[in-house]
């Protein structure tokens, strides 16, 4: 058998807004260097799932463990500081900072000028288009520019556990083929990915396992070449019959 390492374990989590059961004993490994993804239809609870494992929601129930520490009793901005950071969904840039300044907002933790400059150069070799608006508003860039700000904003604070939030929603499918191939960069690099998705067969495709949710719960577990090929999956969430 071949040794991973789980980089996170949630175990059991149960999250709720106000008396709705969001997260119904929810149970995921993320191993380092792999990239891992959540499938599910609208509120299944992917979102929810990312948010509790950020900080951002706090669960009532079960434990999130982050390099062997439990961490779902800890703030939003000790969670980032930990390692761990969030590209959400809907990109949520500041519309009216410049690419620069949105950039440096995802290295607000940080102190080291020349870690945070090399990461910055890492940042513009990923995505080039923002190198050529690094002065432009953030707000006046097209979706799939903005996607590509929240996604390297996130990468500024050197996470060791990436979450990546819908990074192909709105986007014109030959952008998404792009995020996409960026985030298998992003991994070859050695950044560990646990990513939410609408589009399941691009997910399954750079991914190395998979979870299906469906309303609160995983129903479903495996390789996801394995996912890619169960007939269930195909039919409710890669629209093959």
């Amino acid at each position: 058998m071949s040794t991973t390492t789980a980089l996170l374990e949630v175990h059991d989590i149960h999250t709720y807004y106000g008396n709705i059961h969001a997260l119904k004993g929810i149970s995921i490994t993320v191993n380092k260097g792999e990239i891992v993804t959540l499938i599910g239809s609208n509120g299944a609870g992917k979102t929810t799932t990312l948010n509790t494992i950020s900080g951002l929601l706090k669960p009532r129930g079960g434990s999130v463990v982050f390099e062997n520490d439990r961490i779902d009793h800890l703030p939003a901005h000790k969670v980032a500081q930990l390692g761990i950071s969030q590209s959400p969904e809907g990109r949520k840039i500041f519309g009216r900072m410049s690419v620069r300044d949105n950039l440096g907002m995802g290295a607000f933790n940080r102190n080291d000028k020349d870690g945070i400059k090399e990461d910055l150069d890492r940042v513009l070799g990923l995505f080039p288009r923002l190198r050529e608006r690094l002065n432009q508003a953030g707000g006046t860039l097209s979706g799939g520019e903005q996607q590509m700000l929240a996604i390297g904003r996130a990468l500024m604070s050197r996470p060791r556990l990436l979450l990546l939030d819908e990074p192909s929603m709105g986007l014109a499918p030959i952008l998404v083929e792009q995020i996409f191939e960026i985030v298998k960069e992003i991994n070859s690099q050695g950044t560990t990915v646990l990513l939410v998705e609408q589009n399941a067969l691009m997910a399954l495709a750079i991914a190395h396992r998979g979870y299906v949710m469906q309303t609160g719960q995983i129903v479903l577990a495996d390789s996801a070449k394995a996912l890619s090929e169960n007939e269930e999956v195909q039919k409710a969430y890669l629209g093959l019959e």
